[in-house]
């Protein structure tokens, strides 16, 4: 089957034409003109480093607050950057002042690395993990909800729950559990990690103790930047992962993570220039862009569940830039590491180039598929990933 043409749009990505790459959701992908300004903010810090870091760096980085802070409906001020969101996590968790026997509420969604974090402070602590079971597929948003308040107990001292989950390409519905939650008391760290630049973002009106989301997945900017939003009244006693000059008893919430010693500050500097770039590339700015995107994997979702003769799992209002799908499961079950790729995913990729990932989730285990859905790509593509499927399932 010969690769099939991507979008118009694809010539703004630096992507291999060989390839058809239906998985932004893993790592994201920067369109060239970001990358070109990474590199003029490299050629300005290494023109004059001293300069660039104690005399140009700081009005640079407020500035770039100021403009992702308008752009996710925030005060300036109660936002601060950070590596990724799994840094953001793990900046909370170890923060947080935990006793034996208090719960730590999280999903069987949660991303695998956060869990691993939970893991670790319940395992200093004394602390316990308590797991809600949200069903996929799903019926109704209502179902999350529910679920996961099932799983609140008097021990439940903050809860873990992801805006947009990642293997199963879920919307939960964060409003509606931030505000249950905060009614009982209990604090919510929500994993954005997926959710900045794929759905409109409100975080002032969310009132959600802890905020974080990757720049790198969909809103393009370059790797190693992203957002941790504290609401005030948790920012005190939040620490930095590393402890530089400011110190950790600095009051100021934004000095505390200003400098994380010597580092390079080009992916956050880029993050403005991308708000501003998806702002210009189409005529309705974001919305049309994540409108877009929602559309483009809405209909990619529904060709391949025809072709493969798969139910719909959830709601076309449950999913954003991203679709999961179930797949056949076989009867043995490969041991795959976060490092690996399993055999699916592999002849996908060796025999029709194309790059989506398929995993095992869930207890017991079942294959699925998730697709992604960018500018880049083109309704063509799915469809040649359906035939591929197809192909592979019969055999």
């Amino acid at each position: 089957m010969p690769v099939p043409l991507s979008s118009p749009h694809f010539s703004l990505w630096g992507l291999d034409p060989k390839i058809v790459f239906l998985n932004h959701g893993s790592f994201g992908a920067c369109p060239l003109p970001i990358l070109e300004r990474q590199s003029a903010y490299r050629q300005q810090m290494e023109l004059e480093p001293v300069r660039f870091f104690i005399r140009e760096l700081e009005p640079l980085m407020e500035e770039t607050r100021k403009k992702m802070a308008a752009f996710i409906g925030a005060a300036a001020g109660d936002l601060v950057f950070v590596q990724n969101a799994t840094a953001a996590v793990n900046t909370v968790f170890r923060s947080l002042q935990l006793n034996p026997g208090d719960e730590i509420l999280i999903t069987n969604h949660t991303y695998p690395a956060c869990r691993r974090v939970v893991e670790f402070v319940c395992i200093r602590t004394g602390a316990r993990i308590r797991e809600a079971i949200v069903p996929f597929p799903l019926k109704v948003a209502g179902q999350v909800t529910e679920t996961v308040m099932e799983a609140v107990t008097s021990r439940t001292r903050i809860a873990l729950i992801d805006h947009i989950t990642s293997p199963t390409a879920l919307i939960f519905p964060v409003h509606e559990i931030v505000g249950e939650l905060n009614r009982l008391g209990i604090d919510t760290l929500v994993d954005g990690a997926h959710a900045l630049g794929s759905i409109p973002l409100e975080l002032e009106s969310l009132g959600a103790a802890y905020y974080t989301a990757n720049c790198h997945k969909w809103l393009c900017a370059p790797k190693s930047a992203a957002i941790l939003h504290v609401r005030k009244d948790k920012q005190t006693g939040l620490i930095p992962l590393t402890i530089s000059h400011a110190g950790a008893e600095e009051e100021s919430f934004t000095e505390r993570f200003y400098w994380p010693a010597t580092y390079d500050p080009s992916p956050v500097l880029c993050a403005a220039d991308t708000i501003a770039f998806g702002e210009k590339l189409l005529p309705g700015g974001w919305k049309e862009w994540m409108e877009q995107n929602h559309s483009l994997v809405t209909e990619a979702r529904k060709g391949l569940c025809e072709k493969l003769e798969i139910n719909l799992p959830v709601p076309e209002n449950l999913i954003a830039p991203m679709a999961t799908i179930p797949l056949p499961t076989p009867r043995v079950i490969p041991r795959i590491s976060y490092k690996g790729i399993g055999p699916f995913q592999e002849l996908l990729y060796k025999r029709y180039h194309i790059e989506v990932p398929v995993w095992f989730w869930g207890d017991p285990p079942r294959q699925i598929l998730r697709i992604s859905a960018q500018l880049y790509n083109s309704p063509d593509q799915y469809s040649f990933l359906a035939e591929a499927l197809e192909e592979i399932i019969r055999e």
